[in-house]
């Protein structure tokens, strides 16, 4: 019987098999911890990050201030596209909230 962290893995890499990120739409790759919220903009063609963030914390309003702050780098960057990658977490609460931030950001996901 599979753990929750196992099928949530497993998630993950079946997403990752059919998701891509560029230069010009990298992966927004978010990860989700007891105590923190992640984010990073990967290139996988060159397999570097472009940037990152991350904000102490996993609540909603976290989650918010954390999408507000990741869509004005993104600005900066010079990104208009992201492709989301929820690294298997299902799509509501906070993962939810940062993602919709950032598309209310004026970022396309």
């Amino acid at each position: 019987m599979n753990t929750r962290r196992e099928g949530r893995l497993q998630r993950k890499i079946r997403v990752r098999a059919k998701i891509n990120g560029t230069k010009e739409r990298p992966r927004m790759s978010i990860f989700r911890s007891n105590t923190s919220l992640y984010v990073q903009l990967i290139d996988d063609q060159k397999r570097t990050t472009i940037c990152s963030g991350s904000k102490k914390g996993s609540s909603v309003l976290v989650a918010k201030q954390l999408g507000s702050e990741m869509s004005i780098i993104l600005k900066k960057h010079g990104i208009k596209a992201v492709v989301c990658d929820r690294s298997g977490y299902r799509y509501h609460g906070a993962v939810k909230a940062l993602v919709d931030t950032v598309r209310e950001g004026g970022i396309i996901i």
